[in-house]
């Protein structure tokens, strides 16, 4: 069934949005002050991402492909696997996701951002930064997670297999990201979504929130364009060797 592409763009919305209510709520329960995780560590947080990229592709994958990532859009449509003309449309509609879905973190987890007073507990629960405060590892880990994400999610649903059973491959795209959140994550967070950074990001800017600190703009540049850089290479590999 072909969908319309206000149906599509619905999907893209609400599928970003669910991706930061399970990942970045995922940090929040971690590094919020009194939750009922808090200290849950790194593999709660891996987790949460894991199935907040599995839902959406399960939920709207035969809807609208179920990027939920502007690079994924972009990587796509450069590779010739997208329409140009829908790239500028999927991306508006992941952005508005992302925001939505950083305002329900932020709303449901409001008394514990009152309770907390580390500024960098706080700001992961919006965005990413470099534990070793290095921007050049900031970009090679965002970049090489990022290919790594958009090689295994296309090999998962656009070879014959993942098409004949998407459910399968949905799942296994939701392994992948916890995988790579667990291996790969450290140093960043990671990213691999400049919408789960960007948005988030501004809306920490522009939020109440006590004890919130700085939001980085120095550095934001690098979870946008280390992952779109990072998904084109994932997805000409995936083009050239296996489509």
């Amino acid at each position: 069934m072909e969908y319309s592409l206000f149906i599509k763009l619905a999907a893209e919305f609400v599928g970003t949005a669910v991706l930061m209510v399970f990942g970045n709520g995922a940090v929040a329960n971690a590094e919020l002050k009194n939750t009922k995780g808090y200290h849950a560590g790194w593999l709660n947080i891996a987790m949460g991402y894991g199935f907040g990229v599995m839902f959406p592709v399960l939920m709207f994958g035969g809807v609208s492909g179920a990027h939920i990532n502007p690079a994924m859009t972009l990587a796509q449509a450069i590779n010739g696997m997208f329409p140009w003309g829908q790239v500028l449309p999927y991306i508006i509609a992941q952005l508005l996701g992302a925001v939505v879905g950083q305002l329900i973190v932020y709303i449901t987890y409001w008394p514990h951002y009152k309770d907390t007073e580390d500024a960098n507990a706080i700001l992961g629960t919006f965005c990413t930064t470099d534990a070793h405060n290095d921007r050049v590892n900031y970009f090679v880990n965002e970049f090489f997670g990022t290919l790594m994400l958009v090689l295994g999610a296309l090999c998962c649903l656009e070879m014959p297999w993942g098409k004949e059973d998407h459910a399968a491959a949905a799942i296994v795209v939701g392994f992948i990201v916890w995988g790579l959140v667990t291996s790969m994550g450290g140093p960043t967070g990671p990213g691999l979504n400049p919408a789960r950074d960007l948005m988030p990001r501004l809306l920490h800017a522009i939020l109440p929130i006590p004890h919130k600190g700085s939001s980085r703009w120095g550095e934001a540049w690098i979870p946008v364009v280390a992952p779109i850089a990072g998904a084109i290479v994932g997805a000409f590999l995936f083009k050239s060797l296996f489509a």
